[in-house]
């Protein structure tokens, strides 16, 4: 045993079991814990951040590339306060990050102490974790810490990932015990959830009876790291592949069976090839509303008719938007692979696949349109185009939210698992930047480039300084449209007109910062394409530099969105007495989810 202050025990357990970088912000509440890091025995590479919600989108975003959980602490109150969106995002996409925040000292509990909250319950800020988070922990002595370490780390590498909270009080922090660290190898199950041969064989029956079968991956064939096993499914049996939004890099996408996405911004090949399905195997995708066009028959995905295979790692989620035909609880490498074996060979799909073929073509026609416009401002698809050009194949993308979300979705082909990064199911503005510092620090030797819109820019610019302290060479391209042209474009497809959605002055011109001037402000390489000609020796030479670096894009409000080929079930209000009512009430009736 060795005699620990609470703060040495969680920094030691933090390096012994392997974690590499601790974000944060060491307010107060932290003190006793972060010094800690400074001994030799924990010395871990610490990134003080800007704003607490960036610690936790680091780590989330170097999960996403490394599949290993990275830490964040912060202090109490505001500091621990600022992680929720950061807790969420992580929560809602199944990723799993470590986040510490200090407490009130257990003697000061419910006086008021500074930065408490007290008035419904002493001390409640572990109850708005508790929502966004896979387990919380509230540590009262030291001797707890060690046990509570090792239950983290087990919570965050098994099953369904994602993120786990712990509360350390202050002075637990600051006091010693004598104690063990638990070797976490010995605290872990070994192996995984293997699929009952009873389903399997079920899947292997039904899949056999398919005529216009497809697989839908989700980000779970990724985070069980499935995506090999998938492909030879595919291939084997003939099966056109299509993604959600976390799916998208599971399946190589100049492959011939790969269909698209699925969804509201999905493609109109994925909506088109998924909802003429007679069996769909779904793998480590739990149906959001906007990966099944809000569950409207016939426009993502038709069940029924169709029969669907679901494999997932979370019994909650089979059945829980969709009825399974067969419900397969397992790991998805291992449900995959053995449904892939017990299958026999067959001939060519060649009608089906031919079908696929003239769908795709059709769509690289209607995409070149945008893709390969040289209009200025620029469409959102334009600069995708270039950048897939200038990048090497295995180079990381981090997506913002909105439109340039779903551009990147449809228009940027990526080809191996963890190259393509977004925030899907919290669909966090700020989340971007950040992640995309933590998916460098996993990923050091790739090429790593986040595009976002300036929107989601600003919500956490100031973190682009880490990169110039860190040196940490991530390229920004921020397409800039002076607004949120995502919800200008959703308000006026509902309403006809929007409000809060354009950065203008007074006069109603647009308002821009100059983001080429903000990015040498802190010591970025910076460049702000000026016309089309020069877009792609831009974007080569700021991917060449090696260096931290900002690229401004100019971007048409009006050319700014991805196609929607599917639907999302958002009500029109009753003022609106046109079409639009009666379009929504024709999907509503469609909806097959209840």
């Amino acid at each position: 045993m060795t005699n620990l202050t609470g703060g040495q025990v969680v920094a030691r357990a933090l390096k012994e079991y392997g974690v590499e970088y601790v974000a944060g912000i060491p307010g107060h509440g932290i003190w006793s814990l972060t010094d800690a890091f400074l001994d030799d025995e924990s010395n871990i590479p610490f990134l003080h951040v800007f704003h607490e919600q960036s610690a936790v989108h680091i780590a989330d975003g170097y999960y996403r590339v490394t599949g290993r959980p990275m830490a964040a602490v912060t202090s109490i109150g505001a500091g621990a306060s600022n992680t929720v969106i950061g807790l969420a995002t992580a929560y809602t996409d199944s990723t799993s990050v470590l986040v510490i925040t200090g407490g009130p000292p257990t003697h000061m509990r419910g006086h008021g102490l500074l930065q408490e909250l007290e008035r419904y319950t002493a001390n409640a800020f572990p109850r708005v974790a508790e929502a966004v988070s896979k387990r919380h922990w509230e540590v009262h002595r030291v001797e707890e810490l060690p046990f509570v370490m090792q239950r983290a780390f087990s919570s965050m590498l098994t099953g369904r990932p994602g993120p786990v909270h712990l509360e350390i009080p202050m002075d637990v922090q600051a006091e010693s015990a004598d104690v063990n660290i638990h070797e976490l190898a010995a605290r872990l199950p070994v192996g995984t959830v293997r699929p009952d041969p009873a389903a399997i064989d079920m899947a292997i029956a039904l899949l056999q009876t398919a005529q216009r079968p497809v697989i839908v991956v989700g980000g779970g064939t990724i985070t069980g790291e499935a995506s090999a096993e998938v492909l030879a499914l595919a291939e084997k049996y003939q099966i056109p592949v299509v993604t959600t939004w976390n799916g998208k890099s599971a399946f190589p996408e100049d492959h011939e069976l790969f269909a698209g996405s699925v969804g509201q911004t999905g493609t109109p090949v994925g909506n088109q090839i998924a909802s003429s399905a007679d069996v769909v195997v779904a793998v480590g995708c739990r149906f959001t509303d906007w990966s099944a066009s809000s569950y409207a028959q016939g426009v993502s995905f038709s069940f029924p008719p169709a029969k669907l295979i679901h494999i997932d790692i979370d019994p909650q989620e089979i059945g829980k938007n969709y009825p399974a035909e067969v419900g397969v609880l397992a790991n998805a490498k291992d449900a995959v692979r053995e449904i892939e074996q017990g299958l026999p060979e067959i001939a060519p799909r060649t009608e089906y696949l031919q079908e696929l073929a003239e769908v795709k073509a059709e769509w690289e026609e209607k995409l070149a349109t945008r893709r390969d416009s040289e209009r200025f401002p620029f469409t959102s698809q334009r600069p995708l185009g270039a950048l897939r050009d200038v990048l090497p194949r295995d180079a990381i993308i981090v997506a913002g939210s909105g439109n340039t979300q779903g551009a990147v979705k449809q228009t940027f082909p990526v080809y191996e698992p963890r190259t393509h990064l977004t925030s899907g199911g919290f669909s966090s503005m700020g989340w971007a930047i950040p992640a995309a510092i933590g998916a460098k620090l996993g990923a050091p030797d790739r090429t790593v480039v986040c595009v976002l819109g300036d929107g989601d820019f600003l919500m956490t610019a100031q973190e682009i300084g880490l990169t110039v302290m860190h040196d940490i060479p991530v390229v920004f391209i921020v397409q800039n449209n002076a607004g949120f042209m995502s919800i200008r474009g959703g308000q006026r497809k509902q309403t006809s007109r929007h409000i809060g959605t354009e950065f203008n002055r007074p006069d109603g011109t647009p308002y821009s910062p100059d983001f080429k001037a903000l990015g040498e402000s802190f010591g970025l390489a910076s460049w702000r394409v000026e016309s089309a000609d020069e877009l792609e020796s831009v974007l080569r030479e700021a991917i060449e530099s090696g260096k931290p670096a900002l690229v401004e894009v100019p971007t048409d409000r009006d050319a700014s969105g991805p196609w929607v080929p599917g639907w999302w079930d958002f009500p029109i209000p009753t003022y609106i007495d046109d079409e639009r009512q009666d379009e929504y009430r024709e999907l509503r009736a469609r909806e097959q989810h209840l």
